[in-house]
């Protein structure tokens, strides 16, 4: 009798279990929101919306209260996701968490990919002309090669 490894952990191999998907408000994070919840749906995962309150530097506050904003932001979005799978409760089956991190989108997506073990990453595609330069976050995490990303407009 030979004995065979046990086998090795691979991330995806049965489907994603767990799909994240980065949600600011914009109107391409919620048809992004939107497709990943119906691929979490369709593929029984867990979907784990993403918000990244951006920290600006002191002094580029000016004194604005943009940590209350941003707070706003994401007690809204959490609202909005709650809204919408209240409205499908029982129809779905979906299951969903809401996370909210400080810092910038880029790192925070990775810090929430990676802490979840994410099988993939969805984004909205960026509506900010400069970002065609500079590179949008979508971009970015398609670069980082971590995992499967899909952008949607």
């Amino acid at each position: 009798m030979t004995h065979q490894p046990s086998p090795r952990f691979e991330r995806g191999t049965d489907g994603p279990k767990v799909i994240v998907v980065g949600v600011d408000g914009s109107d391409s994070s919620l048809r992004a929101a939107a497709y990943a919840s119906g691929l979490a749906r369709r593929q029984g995962a867990l979907l784990a919306a993403v918000y990244v309150q951006p920290v600006m530097a002191a002094g580029a506050a000016l004194g604005a209260p943009i940590a209350d904003v941003t707070e706003e932001i994401a007690e809204d979005l959490a609202a909005q996701i709650r809204d919408a799978a209240e409205r499908v409760r029982g129809i779905s089956g979906l299951r969903w968490e809401f996370h909210t991190f400080r810092g910038d989108p880029y790192n925070g997506l990775v810090k929430a990919a990676d802490d979840l073990k994410a099988d993939a990453v969805v984004v909205g595609a960026s509506e900010r002309a400069g970002h065609r330069i500079v590179g949008s976050v979508a971009v970015r995490l398609v670069k980082a090669g971590r995992w499967p990303v899909t952008v949607v407009p």
